[in-house]
């Protein structure tokens, strides 16, 4: 298929004088509405992995595109020496539906991990620093995220990386256990592992971690990145396992495309970092936080949990229907509109299907194909990429 001269002029100047750090398909996306995207050859996408769930109540969404534009038309940045009015009302947003505690602002997922690891390491200092973090677990891109994440692929070349680290099994109590020491300060981990396949902690461990952390004076930093904000039909996915943590990062959804980040503790915990010890020169500004409280409006006006609750019933359901239909599917896992297939082949082939048929999906972990439409994906669009999956998988 002939491309157009703006595709050719904009993969041209990426070629030329980006840093070539990422894997790009030879897509030039120029707008977005709602769960579609448009590409410069005006080719539509049915989004179904929308920017690894940052806009997660879809492209521009109207609330968060009037609030900003609202916004910019006053001021966009304000120093954090000073206050800002939208600073403490979407803190005060994210407190009242989590756990009452504090918040610290931040511009993305890897911020707000890194403030929690230096909140923890502060909390146990001198004598307790190291954390307990899981294999196959994702927690950003800095070295100390680096050095949390479980999967050795992303650390290679970085070496030698913050110590302080300790990986164990997911979901394995007794290899947790093993893992405690005099030393261990803290466990952090996703209830979902995204990058790692979509696999979902259990009940019986989330409420093992959250007692072992109580025994031990330990803090339990849970990593809501990409589950945060709806994804799993509760504001926070921790809210469905009848647990709080003492610590939670948030970011991608919060900002429903505009880059925030944030990291809510207990208030136990919240007078740790005084001044001067952490720090965010954009963290709060105004146009960020005019939009992460534009995406908790669209969230409670539009009754988005219980759209996902919905939709997500329906997906699954229909999920469980391919995986009859072909055995090439190992497992459907999933909670709420966030889904992995588990394929035992020729994974990246679908995905590459798909994308030639207007779906975009992602793949991970090799064989996963990860799903994870807008929170108010309709069950017409549900409908609509069916059939592009259908026959992805019957090309396997």
């Amino acid at each position: 298929m002939s491309t157009s001269p703006l595709t050719q002029e904009v993969i041209g100047q990426h070629n030329e004088y980006v840093m070539q750090n990422y894997t790009r398909k030879d897509v030039v996306i120029v707008k977005g509405r709602g769960s579609w995207v448009w590409d410069a050859n005006k080719k539509m996408y049915l989004d179904f992995f929308p920017g690894w769930a940052v806009s997660g109540i879809g492209h521009c969404h109207p609330r968060v595109v009037k609030a900003i534009s609202e916004q910019a038309k006053k001021i966009l940045h304000v120093p954090n020496n000073y206050y800002n009015e939208l600073q403490g009302q979407l803190a005060m947003k994210i407190s009242l539906n989590s756990f009452g505690g504090r918040v610290f602002f931040c511009n993305s997922g890897a911020e707000a991990n890194e403030g929690a690891i230096k909140l923890v390491r502060a909390f146990g200092n001198p004598d307790r620093n190291e954390i307990i973090t899981m294999e196959g677990s994702f927690h950003g891109r800095t070295l100390a995220c680096t050095a949390a994440t479980g999967q050795q692929k992303y650390q290679k070349g970085f070496e030698p990386l913050p110590p302080g680290f300790t990986h164990v099994p997911f979901n394995d109590k007794e290899a947790l256990k093993q893992a405690v020491s005099d030393r261990t300060v803290a466990v952090m981990l996703e209830l979902i592992q995204g990058e790692g396949g979509v696999r979902i902690a259990t009940p019986e461990y989330v409420r093992y971690v959250r007692e072992l952390c109580y025994e031990r004076n330990m803090l339990m930093i849970v990593d809501e990145v990409q589950t945060g904000m709806g994804r799993t039909g509760k504001y926070f996915a921790y809210q469905n396992y009848g647990i709080e943590p003492d610590v939670m990062t948030l970011a991608k959804s919060l900002g429903g495309g505009v880059p925030i980040g944030a990291l809510v503790m207990q208030n136990k915990v919240s007078g740790i970092l005084g001044p001067g010890m952490h720090a965010s020169t954009f963290g709060g500004n105004p146009l960020a936080c005019a939009a992460g409280l534009a995406v908790f409006e669209a969230i409670e006006r539009e009754r988005l949990l219980a759209n996902v609750e919905t939709m997500g019933a329906y997906l699954m359901e229909r999920l469980q229907d391919l995986k009859k239909e072909f055995p090439v599917i190992r497992e459907v896992r999933g909670r709420g509109l966030m889904f992995g297939l588990d394929l035992i082949t020729n994974a990246p082939k679908a995905y590459e299907f798909c994308l030639s048929n207007g779906l975009l999906i992602n793949c991970t972990q090799g064989n996963v194909l990860r799903i994870m439409p807008a929170l108010n994906v309709a069950k017409q669009e549900i409908n609509q990429a069916l059939p592009v999956l259908r026959e992805a998988l019957a090309r396997c």
